[in-house]
């Protein structure tokens, strides 16, 4: 059993299992009830996702000294008692069950999944 992080609107893993969106909006132009049989998300969780303020930050950073700053923010983000708490959830579901969590974003690496995946790992997540 595993988590898998994905670019959301991708094709799926035979074995994938819940997709779950941590952006902060959905899809533009996707009507609902079409989320899921399009590959976007099964459950759109923004808990995850960067405040606007600091996905703006990420989305404009260029430099590496810019995207750093952009990790730092969006660490202290999930470092709330919330954030902390899902992904101690999330990390304990990954050792008996299949789910995936995703972005939008083309590039992994320049994207909030790259460090969303660092956080799980750290918290005893087992990951793809």
């Amino acid at each position: 059993m595993v988590v898998r992080v994905v670019r959301l609107g991708s094709a799926r893993a035979a074995d994938e299992g819940t997709r779950i969106g941590t952006v902060r909006r959905p899809p533009r132009g996707v009507p609902k009830a079409e989320f899921a049989t399009q590959n976007w998300y099964d459950v759109w969780y923004p808990n995850l996702a960067p405040s606007a303020e600091t996905m703006k930050q990420g989305q404009e950073a260029t430099t590496p000294a810019q995207w750093a700053a952009f990790v730092k923010k969006y660490r202290s983000e999930m470092n709330t008692p919330e954030a902390s708490r899902t992904l101690e959830v999330l990390a304990a579901l990954s050792q008996h069950s299949n789910f995936s969590v995703g972005c939008y974003c083309e590039d992994e690496n320049h994207c909030h999944r790259a460090t969303l995946r660092a956080l799980l790992q750290e918290k005893g997540a087992r990951l793809v």
